[in-house]
């Protein structure tokens, strides 16, 4: 795994759980839907366990979100002392905006008042600048 891999996973972990999120508030609009249509005649047999499934599959997600949250906690923390350990303070923020922040090249340019190439620039010089510890011997 190369330092950009390790470094884009708390992008891809932030990534999976906006879509989970997006799917519990599609399930839950379904559930919703279900209970919506009321009326005065009796039906046989109303679909209870329809929203019983639907709820269910909530919840998993809702789980599976929460277990995705822990995992990007501790991912940023890594990352962020890994971050930490770069001495040039420039590097260090062009990091944290990419990789914990999440912002894109633009933002980071226009924040630190650089031009695109000079920001990609830096960020080539802050890569090669991270140092992993012994039990990180994975990453390049």
């Amino acid at each position: 795994m190369t330092t950009k891999e390790y470094l884009n996973q708390a992008y891809q972990i932030d990534r999976r759980i906006n879509s989970k999120i997006e799917q519990v508030a599609s399930l839950k609009e379904l559930a919703l839907k279900a209970t919506a249509v009321l009326s005065d005649m009796p039906k046989g047999g109303q679909n209870i366990h329809s929203k019983e499934n639907i709820i269910t599959k909530m919840l998993d997600l809702e789980n599976e979100i929460n277990e995705e949250i822990d995992e990007l906690i501790d991912l940023k923390r890594a990352i962020g002392s890994l971050i930490k350990s770069i001495e040039n303070p420039e590097y260090q923020t062009i990091l944290e905006q990419r990789y914990l922040c999440f912002k894109s090249w633009e933002e980071i340019a226009v924040g630190m008042g650089y031009s695109m190439q000079h920001t990609f620039r830096l960020h080539g010089r802050a890569l090669k600048s991270i140092k992993f510890p012994k039990d990180e011997s994975k990453c390049d």
